[in-house]
């Protein structure tokens, strides 16, 4: 059994209107359950038209993510992702609730909303998912910008879809020159995601690991690799036809990359951490969200 959860940071795009409503939802519950319901304060002016009942804590975003017991994020998985970077620096675990298509990783469904009360009472697990430490790394060898990721890290040509040329290392050994689309590093908790589309394995999350998948690659010999994750990735551009490739990272925040240029990725200290309130293990999962039933 888990601490009690008593006050809670709701997380939605106020400005669609189902959303917000669901969150008005969830926020009645709840409070019933004697939750204290936080938000960040650039809400409030959308939540006050709502006229709800429920009273709201309108909290700076500096401070929203370390002042929680935990996070209700409403959304589909790019929601959660933003909200987990948020999160993990400060241990705060999330619980997310789907409004998007797939929604592979939340918890509950609009109609479930009974299970909440397990979270009052301690009745619940964390899930906690490793992440990536990303550091861009210029042709002087210093490191110009880092970030971390839940999902994974794409080495691509960004918006157009044409072949660049990228070099593959681990801990200073050379592996690998790909003539492809990119290349994906990814977590376990992101190897269901991108990666699983451009051909890579789908990996239990208890392992640790670093997953390596090129896209479209123009060999007969390139293949997705599983690295421990204790490796130290590094994928360098060396593409002459192209003056910038472009390396997105949890397919929401993106940085150019001059020839020359690397992306070094290691296992973060980091981790989020997901309340689980169903019983159910990754290949339920797995089975239900993939529709392979």
């Amino acid at each position: 059994m888990e601490n009690q959860i008593k006050r809670v940071l709701i997380v939605t795009n106020f400005n669609i209107y189902d959303k917000a409503q669901a969150a008005l939802e969830v926020s009645a519950k709840l409070s019933e359950l004697g939750c204290e319901i936080c938000t960040p304060i650039y809400n409030k002016d959308k939540i006050l038209k709502f006229k709800s009942r429920v009273y709201f804590n309108f909290i700076p975003i500096e401070e929203a993510y370390n002042t929680v017991d935990a996070v209700v994020v409403l959304g589909g998985d790019g929601a959660i992702l933003e909200s987990a970077r948020r999160a993990a620096p400060y241990n705060t675990p999330i619980l997310g609730l789907n409004l998007g298509r797939l929604g592979y990783m939340a918890e509950l469904e609009l109609g479930e909303l009974d299970e909440l009360s397990k979270i009052i009472s301690g009745e619940y697990r964390l899930d906690k998912r490793s992440m990536l430490n990303i550091e861009l790394i210029n042709v002087n060898g210093e490191i110009r910008k880092k970030e971390y990721a839940l999902n994974d890290a794409v080495l691509s040509n960004g918006s157009i879809s044409r072949v660049v040329d990228i070099e593959l290392s681990e801990g200073g050994v050379h592996i690998a020159n790909y003539r492809s689309d990119g290349m994906i590093v990814s977590t376990p908790t992101g190897s269901t995601a991108y990666s699983l589309s451009a051909g890579g394995a789908i990996v239990d999350p208890r392992l640790a690991c670093l997953c390596v998948t090129p896209i479209c690659a123009h060999s007969l010999y390139a293949r997705p690799m599983i690295f421990p994750d204790s490796a130290c990735l590094e994928i360098k551009n060396v593409c002459q036809r192209e003056k910038t490739l472009f390396l997105t990272v949890d397919g929401r925040i993106n940085y150019e990359l001059i020839i020359g240029e690397r992306v070094r990725i290691t296992r973060s200290p980091l981790t989020t951490s997901f309340i689980r309130l169903k019983e159910g293990s990754f290949y339920d999962r797995l089975r239900q969200k993939m529709n392979d039933k």
